[in-house]
């Protein structure tokens, strides 16, 4: 299981059981409190009930014959109230009054237990002792949908603290289950929204979390490749930290890597030259006409020159390789460019007799070091030259294709064999010259690569159906900034 779904399932599994327990927890709350508000209201209206009856008291007893009338008109008032998705149409209120001996004087419910005892209810019962009474009853003690609430005040003598009787506010419980329904239904619907939201926002963090860890991975395995890749952008978090300690790691085994390949290739490549001006300097010391004695110092210089010119091109391709980006980019005109280039190599162009055909557009920009680009340019030349044959000729072209600038030199040489045409690119690998059977260092095509590479290039050599090579040399265009 991938890591971005387990985080998902994770914060859903949690954050559901955390809503779970939190809805059933207030659902569960929901109808005590309920029941507690509608308590509140009936000590209210029992309070305000005993009230008016003590106004009226006398020494014939409680005055509850203006209750029996108000109760005996309540079915001719016409009662419509909406609160909230609930409509009231009739009223659902009992109320009782006992006596000081806890005997029912009055019952709105049509005077059906008047002159039953109720002193041993505890509304009454705790009521008569200056307490306060209140209780809950079923009428069925199997059907919790059947209990009434009930809560009494007392009806005091006026000028004393004496309890002349109780008067008792009842309501049927399930008077409420329409509210706590209406009330459930919406905290269920706002909890599954909220759960859906925590879920929506447990998948973005996921992706948040995520995403960086699969720009490091995707890095990762682009350096495993051999493939260059710049560090992702992944901020200062822990993540960010992590990749940039990748980052170190990857530069330290690619300095070991790098330095070590280099020292190998580097003996192996000087030991031929080397070993022949160790010959041609032993053979010095002896004596010998002074025109073979002249033939020696020169081929001494030759392989001394080579020597010297695998070094440098060394350097310049490490000093390359370890660059990241351009320094100092400008626009660059690159049909201009190849005409100078083309300039400053007509000397071997004219030694071998070669015919130089160039076909370049005018307005062709890239961005790009000036200085690379000739350099890049003057290595494929140099290639095609070297390999052209003596009376040979050349042509370089130059064209807008979509949005990329591209330059071409053809050849009338020998081509790539098949085995070499994935390493032409490589460090050190050098086909022999046709006309001297010599090799070169084997860096001017890796410069090339590279150069190619810095200014997000492509660079690729194609076998002409007509014989010779075609070296397809692709850049981005610049956008002009007039």
């Amino acid at each position: 299981m991938k890591l971005r779904t387990r985080l998902f399932l994770g914060f859903f599994l949690l954050s559901g059981a955390g809503f779970y327990f939190l809805v059933n927890r207030i659902l569960d709350d929901l109808r005590p409190r309920y029941l507690e508000s509608s308590e509140v209201g009936l000590i209210d209206t029992s309070n305000l009930l005993a009230a008016l009856l003590e106004s009226d008291l006398s020494r014939n007893g409680i005055p509850v014959q203006s209750l029996r009338e108000a109760f005996r008109k309540m079915p001719e008032r016409i009662i419509s109230a909406k609160v909230r998705d609930i409509v009231k149409t009739g009223m659902d209120l009992r109320v009782y009054v006992t006596d000081s001996a806890g005997m029912v004087v009055f019952d709105s419910d049509g005077g059906r237990d008047e002159g039953k005892d109720y002193s041993r209810w505890n509304d009454v019962y705790r009521t008569l002792r200056g307490q306060y009474g209140a209780r809950s009853t079923r009428t069925d003690p199997e059907k919790p949908s059947t209990s009434f609430m009930y809560v009494g005040a007392p009806i005091r003598k006026p000028g004393s603290q004496r309890v002349a009787g109780v008067v008792t506010v009842s309501k049927p419980s399930n008077s409420i289950d329409l509210f706590i329904s209406a009330a459930r239904g919406k905290i269920v619907a706002g909890g599954l929204v909220a759960a859906f939201a925590v879920a929506l926002l447990g998948m973005v963090v996921s992706a948040l979390i995520l995403r960086p860890i699969q720009r490091l991975t995707d890095y990762a395995r682009a350096i495993r490749d051999g493939r260059p890749a710049p560090l992702p952008a992944l901020g200062r978090s822990e993540i960010g930290e992590m990749g940039r300690a990748f980052e170190e790691m990857r530069e330290a085994l690619e300095g070991r890597k790098y330095v070590e390949q280099y020292v190998h290739t580097l003996t192996h490549e000087l030991k031929s030259p080397m070993s022949s001006v160790r010959g041609a300097a032993e053979l010095l010391q002896e004596d010998m006409p002074r025109e073979k004695r002249a033939g020696f110092l020169a081929n001494i210089r030759s392989e001394i020159d080579r020597m010297q010119s695998l070094v440098d091109r060394m350097l310049d391709l490490s000093g390359l390789e370890s660059r990241r980006g351009l320094e100092e980019s400008q626009r660059v005109e690159l049909s201009g460019l190849a005409m100078e280039v083309r300039d400053r190599l007509g000397a071997p162009l004219v030694r071998k007799e070669i015919d130089l055909h160039a076909s370049l557009e005018s307005g062709l920009w890239v961005l790009g070091e000036k200085f690379l680009l000739q350099q890049a340019f003057q290595n494929l030349l140099d290639n095609a030259i070297a390999f052209s044959p003596k009376g040979g000729r050349l042509d370089i072209r130059a064209g807008r294709v979509g949005g990329l600038i591209q330059l071409e030199v053809l050849d009338q040489g020998p081509g790539i064999p098949g085995y070499a045409r994935e390493k032409v690119f490589g460090k050190f690998f050098s086909l022999q010259r046709p006309d001297t059977g010599r090799k070169s260092s084997g860096l001017g095509l890796t410069i090339v690569h590279e150069i190619t590479r810095l200014h997000q290039g492509t660079i690729r050599l194609e076998a002409r159906p007509e014989g010779g090579l075609r070296a397809v040399w692709s850049l981005p265009a610049s956008i002009s900034l007039n």
